[in-house]
Formats: structure tokens, sequence, C-alpha cells
């Protein structure tokens, strides 16, 4: 990632998700009190099912022949949880932000115990040494990127909701110009890196596209009947968290070369397979 990158992508998550929560009602924030079944079956989902079928594809004959990147961004993608971009995602496939958001920082919190507690397995099962995930490590980096900024929103929209109401398109706005420029960035470094890795790493491309659909899969079974929800459901445990994923491959392996381009390409892998579903939600909610 070029040096530029690393800022730019702590400005635009903060971005994003105060952006969120000057559009938010704070007065609803509490889906474990209204929907705890829902939250119930979606923590289950994203925080523990998507982890343990990354664990049983690992395990395949098959996944011997692919790259040690390869196989240590699949685990690492599938541990991580509560992706920020999950968000503006669902309200473009015209699902539910707000849900989207209730979501997105349960994951977050979930995965402070969570993460460490997979990490934990998947180390143990493959006699991986070096990768001492502790919940420290993944609090702040989560309160960091989207609990502090969401909560900085939420609070201004309640005391100052005027002002709230007038800024909110500025920063969204904001958010959208920022995210654009992050998108280049990546792209004019590694698209030269990414191309060529993707090319010699053409059966674990297989074995990631697995991953998304499975997680896909997965919210699909977990959201309830309405299209609404279910589509963001599936974009929340589908959208894994690149940035952790990026995190912890820079802390614990910052020596083994091609895993930030496998993170990359699984991250490309999953926007790809989510596109027919933003399709068809577009398509369905058309007429309405």
């Amino acid at each position: 990632m070029p040096p530029i990158a690393t800022p730019l992508v702590s400005a635009t998550l903060f971005t994003i998700m105060f952006a969120l929560g000057l559009g938010l009602p704070g007065d609803r924030f509490d889906l474990l009190r209204h929907r705890p079944a829902l939250l119930r079956r979606v923590l289950l989902g994203s925080c523990v099912l998507v982890p343990l079928v990354a664990l049983l594809l690992l395990r395949l004959p098959i996944a011997a022949q692919w790259s040690v990147p390869a196989r240590f961004a699949i685990a690492l993608m599938a541990v991580c949880p509560s992706a920020p971009l999950t968000l503006r995602k669902a309200g473009k496939a015209h699902g539910s932000r707000q849900l989207a958001a209730h979501l997105q920082v349960a994951a977050a919190l979930t995965a402070i115990v969570s993460i460490p507690l997979m990490a934990e397995l998947f180390t143990a099962v493959f006699g991986v040494r070096g990768w001492e995930i502790s919940p420290g490590q993944v609090a702040l980096q989560v309160g960091k990127v989207q609990i502090l900024p969401l909560a900085c929103g939420l609070l201004l929209r309640r005391w100052r909701p005027d002002w709230a109401g007038r800024w909110e398109g500025f920063f969204d706005r904001l958010a959208n110009l920022l995210l654009l420029l992050l998108i280049l960035a990546v792209l004019l470094k590694a698209l030269p890196l990414l191309l060529p890795f993707a090319a010699a790493n053409l059966p674990a491309i297989g074995g990631m596209a697995l991953m998304v659909l499975a997680s896909l899969a997965i919210g699909w079974l977990t959201a309830g009947g309405d299209p609404v929800e279910r589509t963001t459901v599936c974009l929340v445990t589908s959208l894994r968290n690149p940035g952790l994923a990026l995190l912890f491959a820079t802390t614990h392996a910052p020596a083994m070369a091609g895993l930030k381009l496998a993170i990359l390409l699984y991250l490309l892998i999953t926007v790809i397979l989510q596109i027919p579903l933003l399709l068809w939600r577009q398509q369905v909610a058309a007429p309405v």
C-alpha cells in the first residue's frame, strides 16, 4: 500500500462513519432490545460460522495446493467481520443503512472476543506460531476507526440536530471523495502487482470465491424473510474487514511476500461477487 494511503485510509473510514452517525436517529440505536433473535443469528453467522467454513475449506486436500499467502488471507478475512464500507453498500443496494449500522457495531464489539478466539483455533489446528492476537489490539483498531467516529456523529445529531441536518450532506460527499481518492491510490500502486499475483494463484481464487459465496449464503439464511433485511445481512456477513486483516498481516507476518496482495484480491473478489445481488435488489426496488 502506498505511503499516502495509510493516512488516507484512516481519514476515509473516520469520515464515512462520522457521516453515518450524523444521518442516523440516535434514539433508535438499540437492536438488542427490539430484534434480539435477528442480532444473535447474524452475529453467529458473521463471527462464528464464516470463520468455521474457512477452517473447513482450508483443511480440504485441495487447499494444500494454494500458496501460503492465499491461505493466510482467507483465514484473516474470515475471522475479521464488520467492514465499515458495508454501510454505504447497504444504501446503494436498497438495504437498510440503519440495520447495517446496528449489525456492524454489534459485530465490531463481538469481534473483540471472537477474533482472538478464532485466531487461537486456527493457529492450534494448523500449528502456526507467532499469531497471538489480543482483544486489546482488536478493540483499539475497531474503536479508533469505527466506534469513535460513529459515536461522535450520533452525539452531534442528538445535541445539535439542526447543525447535523445542514452538514450531513457535506460530510457524505466528502466521504465519497475520500473513498474515490483512496481507491485510485491503492489501484495505482497495487494493480500492476495484483494482476500477476492473481494469475499465479488461480486455484486459490476459486477458494476465495467459494468463501464469499458461502458468506453470502450464511447471510441469506440467517436473515428473516424481509428482502431489505436479507440484502443487508448478506452484505454484513460477506464483506469482511480488510483493514483489520491488513493490520494483523503487518504485525504478525511482515516478511510474508504477497499476503497483503492476497487480502486485496479477496476484497476484490467479494466486490465482484456481490454485484449480482446489488443489481437484483436495484431491479426489485426500482418500481417502488
